[in-house]
């Protein structure tokens, strides 16, 4: 039976330091490349279907964090309006379709139509762009990495879950306390590619 096609992304990655390859919840790594981390624990592949105790990834992140090589980060506002100019300029330059965008204080969602870019490309690009923005404003130390490499993509096959995903992704502000996001890069989800059989 043939895949569905693909019609957007919702495209998720963390800053750095927070969502480390030996996680307790797991994460997207297969192996641990900074030694120095390898003995908190092992790798698990994917999310782990039961998740740890809150106490549990804090012990693990009060280990980790004074061995990383740079300060964790956890985004202000004029970082996060920073980052979202970026996001802002690279859209309207490659151009990418932007449907729901939610700049936490940790990690980033979005969610963006197929592209010939592929979703890989499509978060290399958007962490270079807030990177040097950030960089370049002195909000950041000029060295530091401010993500981590790669992220998550999660592929949409139908308007539905195209409508879904969007209001996860902007219910996820209210969750952490934050006001609602309305950034001027997002586009109105209008049912494509399907929306001129309406």
């Amino acid at each position: 039976m043939p895949r569905p096609p693909v019609i957007a992304h919702h495209l998720i990655w963390a800053a750095y330091g927070t969502w480390l390859p030996n996680d307790p919840r797991g994460s997207g790594s297969q192996t641990v490349r900074a030694g120095w981390l390898a003995d908190l624990g092992e790798v698990y592949h994917g999310r782990k279907r039961i998740q740890p105790q809150r106490t549990e990834v804090r012990q693990f992140y009060g280990e980790a964090e004074p061995r990383l090589q740079h300060d964790v980060l956890r985004f202000d506002r004029a970082q996060r309006d920073a980052i979202a100019a970026a996001f802002a300029d690279l859209i309207a330059r490659t151009p990418y379709t932007c449907y729901a965008c939610a700049i936490m204080p940790d990690h980033v969602h979005l969610v963006v139509r197929k592209h010939r870019h592929l979703a890989e490309e499509m978060i290399d690009n958007l962490q270079a762009a807030s990177r040097s923005r950030l960089s370049a404003e002195r909000l950041v130390p000029p060295q530091h990495p401010v993500w981590t490499v790669g992220g998550w993509k999660k592929f949409l096959s139908t308007p539905q879950r195209v409508r879904e995903t969007i209001a996860y992704v902007e219910k996820n502000p209210l969750k952490e306390g934050l006001p609602a996001q309305h950034w001027p890069f997002v586009t109105t989800y209008d049912g494509w590619p399907y929306h001129r059989w309406r």
